[in-house]
Formats: structure tokens, C-alpha cells, sequence
């Protein structure tokens, strides 16, 4: 039902709305109606032929040059997070889940050596 109503929403802005900023505007006025989210900051952006993403400045201000930001994409959303702000633990156990996705793709991949039981475990207790 909220997806109906955007959609003619949207039809009326492209009609009354001269301007592709105006439309903008407008639409992202309601969006925030919407979500009912005052303090949340919207704006549209484009992804370049190389996958680049422009994040515009208002949005940018307090984020440095070379920041981490972790990205985390939800089947057609992506939410972007500052590294710094996450917990020491969740960093950790975030790089422990990327090795093993890696470990994971060489081994489909076939890259692993095959051992049997007893040079494994004579392997790992020399760790």
C-alpha cells in the first residue's frame, strides 16, 4: 500500500514539479514524513561505470580522508558504517568471518593440500 502511494506521489511531483531538484526536494521531504525520521540526513547520489559511490559533502562533513567504513548489503539496500565506532569484538570477529569466507572460496576452488587425520593433528600441535 505504501509502495502504491509513493508511486502516485511520484506521478503527481513529475507533473507539478518542473525542476528535477524540486522533485527531489519534495521527495525526500516525504520519505522523511514517511520513516518519520526529522533528524535523518537523505540524499540521492549515482554510481559511476566504475562503482565509484559520491557521498555528497552535507553528508561527509564529520568522516575523514582513507576512513574505514564498513558497508552491508541487504539484498537492494546498503548501509554504510563507520569503522571506529564498532566494538573491538565485533571488529575481530568481522575479520574472522572475512578469512573464513576466503579460506572458504579456496577450498571450493580446490587450493587446499589434503592430510590425513594424523598429519593434521601433527600439524596443528606444532602451532
Amino acid at each position: 500500500m505504501i509502495q502504491t502511494w509513493i508511486y502516485d506521489y511520484v506521478v503527481f511531483m513529475n507533473r507539478f514539479y518542473r525542476s528535477k531538484y524540486e522533485r527531489n526536494k519534495a521527495f525526500i521531504y516525504i520519505v522523511r514524513h514517511i520513516l518519520h525520521c526529522d533528524s535523518m540526513e537523505i540524499a540521492l547520489t549515482k554510481i559511476s561505470s566504475k562503482g565509484q559511490i559520491v557521498i555528497p559533502a552535507h553528508l561527509r562533513k564529520n568522516f575523514t580522508q582513507g576512513e574505514e567504513l564498513l558497508i552491508i548489503k541487504n539484498k537492494d539496500q546498503m548501509i554504510l558504517h563507520r569503522l571506529k565506532d564498532m566494538d573491538k569484538k565485533f571488529k575481530e570477529d568481522l575479520a574472522l568471518a572475512n578469512e573464513t569466507e576466503k579460506m572458504l572460496r579456496k577450498y571450493e576452488r580446490g587450493e587446499f593440500k589434503k592430510k590425513s587425520a594424523k598429519e593434521f593433528l601433527t600439524e596443528l600441535d606444532k602451532w
